[in-house]
């Protein structure tokens, strides 16, 4: 990957934002369970930082995929994970199909406020009986009109709570899964828009996550993103830069991790010396940091080629299976080492334990990935490519 001045300069706009907006206020949050959306990424937007990819009229800076990796992989220097990955939906998971595909009135209406930060987005595909397979949900849009009306509900929805708008995956049709399901936008103000709960998680805890029901909720068809019918299509679209920016997002923590972790095993004795001098401790950290690495250099790959137009779904799914993993790894590691304070709820390093747990089942859980990996490399059995 070739780094431009420009790169190296919004890396130090991205840094700098962490440092000062976000991690002083990250024990707050993370208490609160939610944080100021509308507040934090009004000033992100001041910084151009939500809308690096999206067309310049509309707010946008019109750059490649290159700078929004940049940004995400800076975005980890965070000492949290729940508002990098609210920031990431924002600007990279539930934007991108407005912004290639949606009619020039809803891009204005709806992605130039958002890109400015004036407006909070979420993404709504995941539901009770439809998690990673996204062929099975059953929100369902019926034409009545110049309208749809909307019956069903999200569930797990980042930003859900404060969230002005939703990208939603419904079902249009009773036609092939695959054929039937549209993406709209649907204003999270509108009457049967019920925001049921924010939800009590493991991790990510100042991130809010809502369950959300429609009933009868009313919207105009033109809120509708691209052609009826072509949702299941951009959805997976957007699926391929969820992953890759998650890829890269993940990257400064695990360093950081293993930076803490050297810290703290230095200053730790046991027996005589220090936890770190003891040869299974160095040798691993050497370990998990060459593992980084690896999955920096993959991502760069997959990134330089998405940026070529080539079609990146093996990469990025590899991309998204190998961060959840090693993400997991290396959290799971360093609190070995950390030993009874690693346990304890307010260290960082428990608090990555908890959060990079994640990674492995949002935006598609470890076993699609290696579903999509193997259907990719022909390896399914017969039964499955003809499901698939």
């Amino acid at each position: 990957m070739e780094w431009t001045d420009e790169h190296r300069m919004l890396r130090e706009t991205v840094t700098k934002f962490v440092e000062n907006e976000i991690n002083p206020f990250v024990d707050e949050w993370e208490e609160a369970g939610i944080f100021p959306a509308h507040e934090l990424f009004k000033k992100a937007g001041e910084l151009g930082l939500l809308g690096l990819t999206k067309p310049e009229e509309y707010g946008g800076s019109g750059l490649d995929y290159s700078y929004s990796v940049a940004a995400a992989e800076e975005l980890g220097r965070c000492t949290v994970g729940g508002i990098p990955m609210a920031m990431g939906v924002q600007s990279d998971m539930a934007t991108p199909a407005l912004a290639r595909f949606g009619s020039d009135e809803l891009r204005a209406e709806f992605l130039a406020p958002t890109i400015a930060g004036d407006k909070v987005v979420c993404l709504g595909v995941s539901e009770a009986v439809a998690g990673s397979d996204v062929a099975r949900i059953q929100t369902k849009a019926v034409s009545d009109g110049d309208d749809y009306i909307i019956n069903g509900s999200k569930l797990w929805i980042t930003n859900g709570m404060q969230a002005d708008w939703m990208c939603a995956l419904v079902n249009t049709s009773e036609g092939h899964p695959h054929m039937n399901k549209s993406l709209v936008v649907i204003p999270m103000d509108t009457p049967g828009v019920v925001r049921a709960r924010k939800l009590n998680k493991l991790g990510m805890r100042s991130s809010d996550t809502a369950e959300i029901y429609f009933d009868e909720v009313r919207i105009p068809k033109r809120f509708l993103i691209g052609d009826e019918g072509g949702g299941f299509f951009m959805q997976m679209l957007q699926f391929q830069e969820e992953r890759l920016w998650a890829g890269a997002n993940v990257l400064r923590g695990l360093e950081r991790a293993i930076e803490l972790t050297i810290e703290q095993t230095r200053g730790r004795k046991a027996f005589g010396k220090s936890i770190l001098d003891n040869q299974v401790v160095h040798y691993r950290l050497a370990e998990l940091s060459t593992e980084i690495e690896a999955l920096r250099a993959l991502v760069y790959r997959a990134t330089e080629e998405y940026i070529r137009g080539e079609n990146v779904t093996m990469l990025a799914s590899m991309v998204k299976l190998k961060s959840g993993r090693l993400a997991r790894e290396v959290a799971d590691s360093c609190l070995q080492y950390w030993g009874g304070m690693g346990f304890m709820w307010e260290t960082e390093i428990a608090r990555m334990y908890r959060d990079t747990r994640l990674i492995s089942i949002g935006g598609g859980a470890d076993e699609v990935m290696l579903s999509i990996i193997c259907k990719l490399m022909g390896t399914l059995p017969e039964k499955k490519k003809k499901r698939s």
